[in-house]
């Protein structure tokens, strides 16, 4: 689909078929299970470097399109997240429609995990927004394509804190870039987002002595974090208007737009958040002519998905943690091929994605008949 034909359209006038191919997808599974209320969308993106693994999202979505579209956005994603961090894993990401405060039961993830098992291990699930530990051992007792369960039954437990610091990481690179320190002490750090990693961030940012604001949908969540952390409340419509030096989006996607760059003050945009850029092509070049940083949200959240890949080969916490450090110099990395190239900063992170999926898919090729995998995913693939 041309990119004259996306302008023109909105994101609810596409026709399914149109929404798949415009982003490439390899297949998209919809499941329904009216006895104990599931209906779920799974995306599988692209398996060039390995089997598709992604979270699994529980959202009171408005409509079915509106699911589509988020699960679509956010499998492509992981494509790139996988092959920037160097992991021979592709995109995938699954939605499920509901409200995860009262519609979660064990018959509802059960079922749903044996649809992810139906996929014979194209699609590895683990866990997203609205979704727990909890929830995933009820998937894993139908499917064994599950990660991110807790340590007791062999896992990794909860990636917060692995994501956390990945997106800590990719601050300090961005501090590094503008400042020419990668220090954080006395910064101010605006944080849109109460949930689980922003709890994680913000203990490493009181740490280093940075000052915090944070904002939530529930300011209940916000305060509980701000009082451990002696951060500042600010109202959920308020953050954007912040005067800070970072901007650090750790809610859901879509929010930077027209109506949100021109009110921010920051110097860098660094988060958690998934697709938080609601249009590259109109909202993109909003960034870059404001002079700001932007540093592309699949590579400063890698960590929760290395966290999670980690247990596929036996699950090493130091080694996990070491992989997440390492966002640091991937973010310097697309940082200098940006300037270098003359593009944004998401453009060069996307063009390295590109690259590594052409030249292993070459390889892949050449090479099928030999495995790429070791360990837990080995075993997965072979039974």
């Amino acid at each position: 689909m041309s990119e004259t034909l996306l302008q023109e359209k909105t994101k609810t006038d596409f026709s399914l078929f149109e929404q798949i191919e415009y982003k490439e997808h390899e297949q998209v599974i919809f499941c329904s299970d009216p006895k104990v209320g599931l209906r779920a969308i799974i995306a599988i993106h692209n398996t060039t470097l390995g089997p598709a693994l992604g979270g699994t999202r529980m959202w009171p979505y408005k409509s079915d399109k509106e699911a589509l579209h988020d699960v679509l956005r956010l499998s492509r994603g992981m494509t790139y997240k996988a092959a920037v961090a160097g992991l021979n894993l592709g995109g995938g990401k699954a939605v499920i429609i509901g409200d995860p405060k009262k519609d979660k039961t064990e018959a509802l993830f059960r079922s749903y995990g044996r649809f992810v098992e139906g996929l014979a291990g194209r699609y590895i699930t683990a866990e997203d927004v609205g979704i727990q530990v909890q929830d995933m051992e009820w998937v894993r007792m139908e499917t064994k394509y599950v990660t991110g369960i807790s340590r007791a039954l062999g896992g990794s437990g909860d990636p917060s804190s692995v994501t956390a610091l990945g997106t800590y990481m990719g601050m300090k690179a961005a501090a590094k870039k503008v400042y020419g320190s990668d220090s954080l002490e006395g910064k101010k750090i605006s944080i849109q987002g109460a949930g689980h990693v922003s709890y994680h961030l913000c203990k490493l940012l009181q740490k280093e002595g940075a000052l915090i604001y944070i904002s939530d949908l529930f300011p209940e969540k916000a305060k509980a974090i701000a009082l451990e952390v002696n951060a500042q409340v600010v109202d959920k419509e308020d953050i954007y208007d912040v005067d800070a030096d970072i901007f650090s989006p750790c809610a859901l996607g879509g929010i930077l737009n027209e109506v949100t760059i021109p009110k921010l003050k920051c110097a860098i945009i660094a988060g958690c958040a998934n697709n938080q850029i609601e249009s590259e092509t109109a909202h993109g070049p909003m960034i870059t002519e404001k002079g700001m940083l932007y540093c592309p949200d699949y590579v400063i959240n890698a960590g929760g998905l290395i966290n999670v890949a980690s247990e596929l080969e036996g699950y090493n916490k130091e080694h996990a943690h070491n992989q997440a450090a390492r966002i640091y110099d991937t973010m310097l990395a697309i940082f200098d091929h940006a300037e270098k190239a003359g593009i944004p900063t998401y453009a060069a992170s996307n063009e390295l994605a590109i690259q590594r999926l052409r030249q292993i898919g070459r390889i892949k090729h050449i090479y099928a008949s030999k495995s790429h995998y070791s360990g837990r995913l080995g075993e997965l693939n072979k039974s």
